[in-house]
């Protein structure tokens, strides 16, 4: 996506055009969100967007020559009484404004949009005649919400439809879990970006076949299953779902960035800003060893 000569548009008018995609407003209030560094009447012509905005990233940014950085997760998402350079955010600040770029952050308020966080999960993973799992108020007439649920595109087996998951996403070194029988049929399924086990209530409410999220922690994860499996058994059930399908936060997260690149070049205008996705994998997790049976 380059841009040509013509005339850059203002820091200010690219957060406009953000803003008009992710509204603030629809982000959780426990959020941080919005712009956190730069100067609203400078000009931007490159925008590197990124899930974290760690160092390498940062770095990343400063050598292409961005003007703006925009990230999924925020720098400061709890008060703070310093930026000074002799702590490692305050840093990730002083570096890029010495850089002449900025830093914009969209989380949850990108997770509830269309093409978001959400979306681009579920369009990755074959998920069709969606709607929000948990819908939130669309007075603007735009239907938001966190994750996805519907139908897959066509019916797989549990199995199957993990490898497709591992397939899709970014390589990362947890890989992917599964949490059922992987020859269960399944044909129904749904997805959050990110931690999404303070979600298994609305899951099982929604009655799908397969949960694919991020950031499972053991005791929700068991209790779901123990559940799942007490159910079917005094039903008669032929399957105990929901079956799991457990990713890496930042994996589950990053496909939303092309979406995002694609839509904030198209919300301004022609050729006057170039888009680029960060190359960094920023999962903190570098390796996976295997258990050696004993």
């Amino acid at each position: 996506m380059d841009a040509t000569a013509a005339s850059a548009p203002t820091l200010a008018d690219v957060v406009a055009a953000l803003e008009g995609l992710y509204p603030p407003s629809t982000a959780e209030g426990w959020d941080a969100v919005g712009l956190v560094a730069g100067d609203p009447a400078a000009p931007v012509r490159k925008v590197l967007l990124a899930v974290d905005p760690v160092a390498d990233v940062v770095e990343e940014a400063i050598d292409w020559g961005a003007d703006l950085l925009v990230t999924h997760h925020p720098l400061f998402l709890r008060p703070v009484h310093s930026v000074a350079a002799t702590t490692f955010k305050g840093e990730v600040v002083h570096r890029l404004l010495r850089a002449g770029c900025g830093l914009y952050v969209a989380h949850t308020n990108a997770d509830a949009a269309p093409r978001g966080v959400a979306d681009a999960l579920a369009d990755l993973v074959g998920i069709t005649d969606r709607r929000p799992l948990v819908a939130r108020d669309d007075a603007d007439g735009v239907e938001r919400g966190i994750g996805r649920v519907g139908r897959l595109a066509g019916p797989s087996t549990l199995g199957a439809f993990a490898e497709r998951v591992a397939a899709a996403l970014p390589a990362t070194a947890q890989g992917v879990r599964v949490a059922g029988d992987l020859d269960a049929p399944v044909s129904t399924a749904a997805v959050v970006g990110g931690s999404g086990d303070s979600l298994f209530d609305a899951v099982r409410a929604a009655a799908v076949d397969v949960y694919v999220t991020a950031d499972l922690r053991h005791h929700p994860a068991s209790e779901l299953r123990e559940r799942a499996a007490f159910e079917a058994r005094s039903a008669g059930a032929p399957g105990a779902t929901p079956y799991l399908v457990d990713v890496a936060h930042f994996a589950s997260e990053w496909p939303w960035l092309r979406y995002a690149a694609e839509d904030l070049v198209a919300g301004l205008p022609e050729g006057t800003v170039t888009t680029r996705v960060s190359t960094h994998g920023t999962d903190p997790w570098t390796a996976r060893l295997p258990s050696t049976p004993r």
